[in-house]
This record gives C-alpha cells, sequence and structure tokens, in this order.
C-alpha cells in the first residue's frame, strides 16, 4: 500500500525536547558544590569597606581562592587574557600549593579583580551569596550542553521503540563489525572498504539485517538535502546486498523546508519512518509481522560495549 506523502511529512513534529533537556540541575549543583568553600571565603568580602586590603588578606591565608574566579566571570577555562592601556597578561588561576603568592603576584590579582568589575559586585552588595550566584552562572553556562543532550535525544526515542519490540539490536556498530558478526559483504556502501561507518542501530531479524540511522532535525538547511540524498543512495546500494537493508528514521519541523529532496527519497526508500510511524508500532509490525508474534517471557537484547568491538547480552 502507497503511502501519501504530504499526509507523511505533516505528522513531523517541531521539537522532541523532554524536560531534562534545558538545565542539567544535576551538573549545575555538583559543579556549584565543588568549589562552594571557597565560594563561601569570598563571601566575607561582600559589602567590605576595603574590599582591595581584605582580599590581599584573604589570597594570604587562602590562595587556593583564586581557582574560582574565572567562574565569576562565566569562563571555565583556567587562564584569561586581559589587556588595556597598561598592556596585556595572561593569568593562570589554576591553583599551584607549591605557588609563591609574593605581592607582585597579589597585585597582579588585585588589578584583575578590579578591572573586571568582581570587585564592585562584592563591594556595592549587588549579589548577597557567591553560591547562589555561581548557581546561576552554572545554570547559564549549561545551555551549551543543550547541542550535545539534543543530539542524542532522537537515538534515545528511537531505541525505545527498538526495545519495546524485544528484537535483538545492536547500538553504534561499526560496518565491519557487521560484516563480520553475520558474513554479510558491505563493500557496496563502504566505497570497496575504504570508508568505515558507524550505524546508529543494526537489528537483526531472522531473516533480515537492518542498519537504522536517526536524525532530528527542527530547522532547515543544505545538510538536510545533503543528507536527504546520501541515505537515497546507500538504501538504492543495499538494495543489491541480500539479506541487508537499510531504515532511516528521521522527524522535525526543518523538512517542511526541504520536502523536495526528502519526497524524491521517500518515493524511492522501502523503509523511511517518522516518530509517528513508530508510534502506530511500525516496529513491531515489521520486525515481528503482527506485533506479537516473538514476544516471550525471557527475551534478550543486544547492544555494544563501550569499547565497540565487544558486544554484551542482558537477559530481560
Amino acid at each position: 500500500m502507497s503511502r501519501d506523502f504530504n499526509k507523511w511529512l505533516n505528522t513531523m513534529r517541531m521539537s522532541i525536547n523532554r524536560y531534562d533537556y534545558y538545565v542539567d540541575f544535576q551538573k549545575v549543583y555538583k559543579n556549584t558544590n565543588e568549589i562552594k568553600v571557597e565560594l563561601n571565603i569570598l563571601n566575607s568580602l561582600i559589602g567590605s569597606a576595603d574590599i582591595a586590603d581584605d582580599f590581599r588578606t584573604l589570597l594570604k591565608t587562602y590562595p587556593n581562592i583564586i581557582r574560582v574566579m574565572p567562574i565569576l566571570l562565566a569562563k571555565r577555562e583556567s587562564e584569561i587574557y586581559c589587556q588595556d592601556e597598561k598592556g596585556g597578561f595572561l593569568y593562570d588561576f589554576a591553583y599551584d600549593a607549591n605557588q609563591k603568592m609574593d605581592n607582585e603576584v597579589i597585585e597582579r590579582y588585585v588589578y584583575f579583580m578590579d578591572k573586571t568589575g568582581l570587585f564592585e559586585l562584592l563591594e556595592k552588595h549587588i549579589i548577597n551569596n557567591l553560591v547562589d550566584y555561581v548557581m546561576g552562572v552554572e545554570t547559564g553556562l549549561d545551555s551549551n550542553g543543550r547541542k550535545n543532550r539534543g543530539g542524542h535525544q532522537m537515538e534515545d526515542l528511537v531505541e525505545e521503540y527498538i526495545k519495546k519490540a524485544r528484537i535483538e539490536y545492536y547500538k553504534e556498530m561499526y560496518l565491519h563489525d557487521i560484516e563480520k558478526k553475520w558474513g554479510v559483504d558491505l563493500s557496496a556502501i563502504s566505497a570497496q572498504g575504504t570508508t568505515t561507518k558507524r550505524w546508529d542501530f543494526v537489528v537483526k531479524t531472522s531473516e533480515k539485517v537492518f542498519l537504522i540511522e536517526t536524525n532530528f532535525y527542527s530547522s532547515g538547511g543544505s545538510k538536510l538535502n545533503e543528507t536527504a540524498r546520501s541515505y537515497k543512495m546507500i538504501a538504492e546500494e543495499t538494495e543489491n546486498i541480500d539479506g541487508v537493508d537499510f531504515m532511516w528514521i528521521t522527524d522535525g519541523g526543518g523538512w517542511r523546508l526541504a520536502k523536495r529532496n526528502l519526497q524524491e527519497t521517500f518515493n524511492a526508500m522501502e523503509y523511511l519512518y517518522n516518530i509517528a510511524d513508530l508510534e502506530r508500532g511500525t516496529f513491531n509490525e515489521l520486525f515481528l509481522g503482527n506485533g506479537m508474534e516473538g514476544y516471550s517471557a525471557t527475551y534478550n537484547t543486544y547492544v555494544v560495549a563501550e569499547n565497540k568491538s565487544e558486544y554484551s547480552s542482558k537477559e530481560k
């Protein structure tokens, strides 16, 4: 039964962001707690009447407080370069217990705190607590981690449906491992063995090996067209490999801006699905016939070990 591309495209969703996508608060708490002691020492400078001198005293007694100074400027690096009319200087905030905190070094840090505005932040009591302040900074910096978290969301979602199908599968499996395990020749999709390819998932049924790629595009761009053309080519190449098929699972509102190339691939590929297809039980139907065959109280799933060369089986 043929499928209607436009109806299929309309089932694409704009986002798959989960609740934990936006901020990894456990990471925020961990990073803040690791420097909580030093931050509380610096809290003594809040509202100081002579903050420069008080800071000098702290440095002499607790020189390790220098290691938290970069995060006060929302920087994770331990080195910061600054310059003004007096020239430039590379500040090193990696605390060394053997470092000599002489007057010249202390004055460098005093100058840094003054010129960056950190003294004013503390002296004028603009904030009440550096621990709370840094927690806010860490929350902001963690937004940079959304790209990495977002990159795995589609894979995690697809894996949930694969697990529900209770079928033998492998995660992040290399092409040469597939050839070795099942004795298939994949040179047609590896440029005669000259390129290395890692598949997001590989599913093994009684009759076939399915090579699966997944992705989600919330916005458009040239990459979508390139991906569609590339996967169409892979699908065509695998048609000549007995017992092997290529499956692509994609979604995202970005495809509505790149529908032409996707439609060409849609018309050429037998196994092209989106999330709505998975929700309708495509895996059960495809891998297990009617969706109930093959179910049992005990079954095995297989995932690639971290070293990507060994496999482990766990009974569920």
